[in-house]
């Protein structure tokens, strides 16, 4: 799951995460506040490292984000590396040739996860809530401490 937390139009920053169905970060970027969130999705997803056995896996084998994410770019970038897009299209009219792939009630049921995710870290992390930190190294370093108190907590 792909997801973001903030505003366009507004000064400061956004979190940018990737996150399993359970909620869990597996990969955590932040970025200004008026980029475009498209343009994160690359960095996050050449972040993710997950340990199963020898070799850890790099890639996820499908992703959900919402409509920022439904861009040419994207998709060539996900289809080069076998990863199947759960990504509304932002289209308005139709247009011809085989439109995207998109299970709706299987986005609904897991596009929550990200939501989760920015609840459990602004609900228990209330410094995250309005950034205090003039550096963003310091700024990261505090989202990737709750990350990591996140998933202690859950699995502990």
């Amino acid at each position: 799951m792909i997801g973001y937390d903030g505003h366009k139009k507004i000064k400061g920053s956004k979190i940018h995460a990737c996150v399993t169905p359970d909620a869990l970060p597996v990969s955590i970027a932040i970025g200004p506040a008026n980029e475009h969130d498209s343009r994160k999705l690359i960095p996050l997803m050449e972040d993710i490292r997950i340990k199963t056995g020898r070799k850890p896996r790099q890639r996820p084998r499908e992703i959900y984000g919402d409509k920022a994410y439904s861009t040419l770019i994207i998709r060539t970038y996900l289809g080069r590396r076998h990863v199947k897009a759960q990504i509304p299209s932002r289209r308005r009219k139709k247009h011809r040739g085989r439109p995207p792939r998109f299970d709706k009630a299987s986005y609904k049921r897991h596009r929550s996860s990200v939501e989760r995710f920015f609840s459990m870290l602004k609900g228990g992390f209330r410094r995250l809530m309005v950034r205090y930190e003039r550096l963003a190294t310091a700024f990261q370093g505090l989202i990737n401490i709750a990350c990591f108190i996140i998933n202690w907590r859950v699995l502990r």
